[in-house]
């Protein structure tokens, strides 16, 4: 039978390290992730709590396929605790998952053909779901002197309908300050292109906070979800906000390509919010493990990393040790029991000479694999 086009996409190749590494579990291995960009702990309790008591109460069924109120309600107030944004509630959009809200973007914004720059290294997704789609993506060769990040100048002559941002990035966790996300968003208005700010990763910071792009302008798409800061990942829930003059559209294709994100999930997500406290202490976990590994990677050799601003990741050019960062990994994983991601996932042309490493684990397993990673590294230096 026929196979379309739009549907030869890559491997995600983080999750063929994650099968290596079960294969090694099941031999009674232990082995330390640091590949997973996933909290290691569980929905907040007072999510959990309010998913038993709504089954006992309720059905569950469909939901309007925008979300349910409460929960966009308490979306939209999120926004003015975080951001000083007043946000008008019918302009979000609760998805499933922010993988629903990018396909919902792509469908919403872009014609079959449009083009859409995406910077890299970056998420893999964006890439191989805007080919699923049908639409062109162009990759921008971020530096590291622009701290992985877009810059005006790179969206000159490319022709774009759009543009993908992300601050956090994955896997760089680098953040855009407000001069610089204002600057990018006004030459994409000047030039007409679409704005979609990637925002998944906003609450995990360490220094500064994330800036939203509805800090910036009304004229864009933002998306978000549970998964990251809220630690709600398997559940399948998060939103986008949109513009007024586009919930319909929006409201359209939602109700024929998913009808409703998980109810039961929309019930969660909606106690989740207020569970501050539970979620501060798991971003101090957070926080103690990148300080953990700011110090101990140098000390292993990893010496040339990104600034992580926020997220759960750091990402470091291994081009003096190795020009495979696929079998480099491998060898890491098979030697010294630490699951790491090659950064061929998020750069095509230049992932072979970077890693990323993932401080989402608990710190007993930060600390653990750290120890072990300095002593591959100096047996490997005198082998």
């Amino acid at each position: 039978m026929r196979v379309s086009s739009r549907g030869t996409v890559d491997p995600f190749i983080v999750m063929d390290v994650m099968s290596r590494a079960a294969e090694w579990e099941a031999q009674g291995r232990r082995i330390i992730h640091m590949e997973v960009g996933q909290p290691s702990t569980p929905a907040p309790a007072a999510a959990r709590e309010a998913l038993k008591a709504a089954l006992d109460q309720e059905s569950l069924g469909y939901a309007l396929s925008l979300g349910i109120a409460p929960l966009r309600e308490r979306i939209a107030r999120l926004y003015g605790e975080w951001y000083d944004v007043d946000l008008n509630p019918e302009r979000v959009v609760v998805t499933t998952g922010s993988s629903g809200a990018f396909l919902l973007s792509f469908a919403a914004l872009f014609d079959a053909g449009d083009k859409v720059g995406i910077g890299a290294p970056g998420y893999p997704s964006y890439l191989q779901l805007l080919k699923a789609s049908n639409l062109d993506p162009v990759v921008i060769e971020t530096a590291a002197e622009a701290r992985y990040q877009p810059r005006p100048a790179d969206l000159a002559g490319r022709g774009l309908s759009g543009l993908m941002l992300a601050s956090p990035g994955n896997p760089s966790g680098t953040m855009l300050s407000r001069p610089a996300l204002s600057e990018l968003m006004a030459e994409a208005r000047a030039q007409g292109i679409s704005v979609i700010s990637d925002e998944i990763y906003h609450g995990l910071h360490y220094e500064e906070r994330a800036v939203s792009a509805l800090e910036v302008s009304d004229e864009c798409y933002v998306i978000n979800s549970f998964s990251k800061y809220f630690s709600m990942t398997g559940w399948r829930v998060g939103w986008m906000v949109v513009p007024e003059d586009h919930v319909r559209t929006v409201e359209r294709l939602a109700q024929h390509m998913f009808i409703c994100a998980p109810t039961a999930s929309q019930v969660a997500a909606l106690a989740a919010l207020d569970a501050r406290e539970e979620l501060e202490a798991n971003r101090a976990v957070y926080a103690a493990n990148r300080a953990l590994l700011l110090r101990e990677l140098p000390q292993a050799g990893f010496t040339k990393i990104a600034p992580p601003d926020g997220g759960f990741y750091i990402y470091a050019d291994v081009g003096d040790m190795t020009g495979d960062s696929l079998a480099f990994a491998r060898e890491i994983l098979d030697k010294a029991g630490v699951a790491v991601t090659p950064g061929l996932d998020f750069d095509k042309a230049r992932g072979a000479r970077t890693l990323r490493f993932s401080y989402a684990g608990s710190t007993a397993d930060m600390e653990e694999g750290m120890a072990r990673l300095k002593s591959f590294m100096q047996a490997r230096a005198v082998a």
